[in-house]
């Protein structure tokens, strides 16, 4: 049981999350609990959908972006984002099982989607506090200054969302997928 309240439908939410609600429902055919959750706060709710919906006209491929989700919620021992993030790569992003693995473990098969996982990682782990060998490493790998600021913003919205999920204790409605 979630240790914050999550509204158990739309209408239950507040009034100004309502519409933002229905809209993920209509797009995603569901209202994932972290949504719901969120929603408690429309403000927070709205910063969350401008800032993911801006993300996915970004640079970064959608493998990419999962990869590094799945990276971070490991890193941050998320069982819920861990267990979306693991639905998501495999039915939306079309990774293979062994990958999605490697990638909670910051590791992949592909070496330039390695280097930016290790980056990743450490962002997260160092609170940005990156050394110039990792900066240096992740821009050799061929990654933009657009590119690198943006797998710090998707460091950050994961943490957010970890740190959430963490905090509640949200009840994960996705398979289950447990930290290692």
């Amino acid at each position: 049981m979630s240790r914050l309240t999550i509204p158990e439908s739309i209408a239950d939410a507040p009034h100004a999350s309502q519409s933002l609600l229905e809209a993920v429902q209509g797009k995603l055919g569901m209202v994932p609990n972290l949504f719901r959750l969120v929603g408690n706060n429309p403000a927070a709710l709205k910063g969350y959908l401008s800032l993911t919906e801006s993300l996915t006209e970004g640079i970064l491929p959608l493998q990419l972006q999962e990869a590094i989700a799945l990276a971070i919620a490991e890193t941050n021992r998320c069982t819920y984002c861990l267990s979306a993030h693991s639905f998501i790569a495999a039915n939306l992003a079309n990774v293979p099982e062994d990958e999605i693995r490697s990638n909670r473990k910051g590791l992949s098969d592909d070496a330039k989607t390695q280097v930016a996982l290790q980056f990743a990682v450490a962002v997260a782990e160092l609170n940005g506090r990156v050394n110039d060998q990792l900066l240096n490493a992740v821009k050799q790998a061929g990654f933009s200054d657009a590119e690198i600021i943006e797998i710090i913003l998707h460091v950050a919205l994961n943490t957010w969302t970890n740190s959430v999920n963490n905090v509640a204790d949200t009840e994960v409605d996705f398979p289950l997928v447990i930290p290692f």
